[in-house]
């Protein structure tokens, strides 16, 4: 297991520290190599998944120069880019394609594609109609980067872009999203 997570770390994919136990953090890296490797998103490290972890399969981010985190909505991954290199990636739940009604208003669950910047932070819970948001980083409107206990492997949320409690207290403690980081999110 602690070889494991030490791969998944060397490649860039966020567990946290790794020692040896298969908790939610491992499997949230697990799931973010699958999506890199467009395979089979169970969170299990099988056949496919360790071929892939072998060949060291690692996502493309996009940004060439600067300091920016990427939400691709086609692979569901926030990744922290600098200078056109991956530094971390991370597994993220965004918005589902869902129709909600919040407050009388109908509205499609869609994360914004667009170029934005962190411009609030709360270091906390924040509580709103639509649900908690732990620690957010907020970038459009009411739209954010925030921590959540479900992450699944799949596109859940209202439009915010989810990441574990704990990626997003690890987030925090190493300031990697300050005030006026770039956001880029596409698909």
């Amino acid at each position: 297991m602690l070889a494991l997570q030490r791969r998944l770390t060397s490649l860039g994919y966020w567990l946290g520290q790794p020692n040896g136990i298969f908790a939610d953090s491992t499997q949230q890296a697990v799931y973010a190599l699958q999506k890199a490797a467009s395979i089979q998103r169970d969170g299990a490290v099988g056949p496919v998944t360790a071929a892939a972890l072998k060949r060291g399969v690692r996502p493309k981010p996009w940004k060439t120069s600067g300091y920016v985190v990427e939400v691709n909505l086609n692979d569901d991954l926030l990744m922290i880019v600098r200078n056109g290199s991956l530094v971390w990636t991370f597994n993220t739940s965004t918005g589902g394609g869902y129709t909600y009604v919040d407050e009388g208003v109908t509205a499609i669950a869609e994360t914004p594609r667009g170029i934005f910047h962190v411009y609030r932070a709360v270091d906390g819970i924040v509580t709103d109609s639509l649900g908690q948001l732990w620690r957010p980083r907020y970038f459009d409107g009411g739209f954010a980067i925030h921590g959540d206990s479900y992450v699944p492997a799949s596109p859940v949320s209202h439009g915010c872009v989810r990441v574990s409690n704990e990626a997003i207290d690890w987030i925090w403690a190493n300031n990697l999203l300050p005030l006026g980081t770039k956001v880029w999110v596409y698909s």
